[in-house]
């Protein structure tokens, strides 16, 4: 990350002050703004997530506590033990990416953030080099950045709102460009591991002792039976998924006869420490990001290129989109909602429907990054950024051919 951070900032000072000096007045006095108003912001967001964290923590130290991530762990195991070999059987790190991966599926960012973070520590805990990201912490970042989506729920609300005559129009581009960003990024990340220099050979710790499979059984048949109907009736159903996540999580600690006031308290309480943690990861890539964008960085690298892949479907808008969206959460939801207010665009065209689509299969790649390994106080993060940019540029190219092929004809 000490490249990227310097690369991003000094870069930004640069095209700032070549404006400034080329006659540009204000350059430099928006910068300074930005790079203010961004550090003030990193401790409102990062307080933000206390409660989230403290909310989704607690929960999972209920399922934990409960046997539900072991449980999952055994159940899905065949296919965890070859993309992460390195892990042992049943320990609790395979549950907690089973559920953030889970929680990305129903469209819960909030969710899957905690337990993503969950995952991280137990992932560090197996690691040889502390500090420095193992290949199983970068494989499973290249899958959450990924992040397959079956509902994408904040996109389908935000064209609900603007009268759109088919709210859930991105749900299948959604899903199939997530899809082959998973894919890319799995094989990204084995690939490259190769390039950088290779984690030490080291014992793994004893295999925790699996619980029953039933559980996990019984969850699984629930995502399965409930998929069709979201696909079907998603904006309808979106709506309940996260109560019934809460009291879904709470009445199974009860069955497994788990304290489940005192375990949530307990999760809950490391969910203040893991948001406090992070604030000084959130100042830095915050800032960074503020002053590429106060620089007009990006609209000096896009707006040529822009001209060029608009033949091939690819606007500058859908370029911009996709850029923001690996920066910044809230402000590419912000562009997502002023371009499709536009009346120019609207959400039922093919650029509307094409930036929704982007919206909901890419994911912000440098935050994610900055939380996920500040939180486990890793610095040297290896290839997991070229991964996560590697996964967003095969969702951006997966989601022009599709929405192409089923919404070219849209004005």
């Amino acid at each position: 990350m000490n490249a990227v951070f310097l690369i991003m900032t000094a870069a930004a000072f640069a095209i700032a002050a070549f404006a400034q000096l080329a006659g540009g007045g204000g350059a430099m006095e928006a910068l300074s703004a930005a790079i203010v108003d961004a550090a003030a912001a990193a401790l409102p967001l990062a307080l933000g997530l206390v409660g989230i964290m403290a909310l989704f923590l607690g929960l999972l130290k209920v399922a934990e506590a409960g046997g539900l991530l072991a449980a999952t762990a055994r159940l899905l195991e065949p296919l965890l033990r070859r993309l992460f070999p390195e892990i042992p059987a049943g320990h609790p790190a395979m549950g907690a990416m089973v559920m953030n991966v889970a929680a990305n599926l129903l469209g819960l960012g909030n969710a899957a953030t905690p337990f993503g973070i969950r995952a991280m520590e137990q992932l560090e805990s197996l690691n040889p080099r502390k500090g420095v990201a193992s290949n199983a912490q970068v494989l499973f970042l290249a899958i959450n950045t990924a992040g397959i989506t079956l509902l994408p729920t904040k996109v389908i609300a935000l064209r609900a709102s603007l009268g759109s005559a088919d709210p859930a129009a991105v749900v299948a581009p959604t899903l199939c460009a997530t899809l082959v960003a998973a894919v890319v990024a799995v094989i990204g990340a084995k690939a490259l591991q190769r390039l950088w220099s290779p984690e030490p050979a080291a014992p793994p710790p004893p295999a925790c002792r699996p619980a029953s499979p039933w559980p996990g059984l019984a969850a699984l048949a629930v995502l399965l039976a409930v998929a069709p109907l979201m696909l079907l009736r998603g904006r309808e159903i979106g709506p309940w998924i996260l109560p019934g996540l809460v009291v879904g999580l709470l009445l199974f600690g009860a069955v497994r006869r788990v304290p489940i006031y005192e375990s949530f308290v307990e999760g809950a309480k490391e969910g203040f420490a893991v948001a406090v943690r992070i604030i000084p990861y959130l100042v830095a890539i915050l800032v960074a990001i503020a002053m590429v964008r106060a620089s007009g960085a990006m609209d000096l690298i896009l707006g040529p290129l822009g001209r060029l892949t608009a033949p091939l479907g690819v606007p500058a808008e859908a370029l911009m989109m996709a850029a923001m969206r690996t920066l910044s959460g809230s402000g590419s939801y912000g562009l997502l909602a002023a371009s499709l207010k536009d009346p120019a665009i609207g959400p039922d065209s093919y650029l509307g429907t094409l930036l929704g689509t982007l919206y909901g299969s890419t994911e912000t790649t440098f935050y994610v990054l900055a939380v996920y390994f500040g939180a486990v106080q890793v610095r040297r993060i290896r290839h997991a950024l070229a991964v996560g940019l590697l996964a967003d540029l095969a969702a951006l190219i997966t989601a022009v051919v599709v929405c192409r092929l089923l919404f070219a004809g849209s004005p």
